[in-house]
């Protein structure tokens, strides 16, 4: 038995089970690798704390620093949360908001998952709604097929 075995062992996930479980991550992950570029296409990879609402995720960042510049810039961003054996990837948009603009539930939620509050942080910081265009959500090799679960922002299978 390998590693990739060990990940699944009963063998490539439902697109139904795939969902649920990417879901339960969204909602129990502590960080996210976000992915950014600038206008000259020079990447940028950093590990954020996020926030889950159910529809978007959430994030906070310095307005000064290359993510917040890149996501202020081009709105493109691509998530990635889980480890090489489990992933979910999200390429989505981003949505820049002040902390005058957050809603208060966001704050508050934000807060509560990550025992910090950036309202409360540096006045740089600055809050970005990412709305999931794209996800994908896979294992090993066996479930590469299928791997994408939402496009265009809307779930392939609405049943699950």
């Amino acid at each position: 038995m390998t590693a990739a075995d060990d990940a699944h062992p009963e063998g490539p996930r439902s697109p139904e089970q795939r969902k649920r479980e990417a879901l339960e991550r969204l909602a129990k992950d502590i960080d996210v690798w976000v992915a950014t570029a600038d206008a000259g296409g020079e990447p940028c990879l950093v590990p954020l704390s996020y926030f889950w609402d159910g529809e978007s995720v959430w994030l906070a960042t310095r307005d000064t620093n290359p993510t917040g510049r890149n996501l202020i810039a081009t709105g493109r961003v691509r998530l990635c949360f889980g480890h090489t054996r489990d992933v979910v990837l999200i390429h989505g948009t981003a949505h820049m908001l002040t902390r005058e603009e957050l809603p208060a539930e966001v704050g508050d939620g934000f807060a509560a998952k990550e025992g910090w509050d950036p309202r409360e942080d540096h006045a740089s910081y600055v809050w970005f709604q990412i709305t999931p265009e794209v996800l994908q959500a896979w294992g090993t090799v066996p479930e590469m097929t299928g791997r994408t679960l939402m496009r265009d922002g809307k779930w392939l299978n609405q049943d699950s």
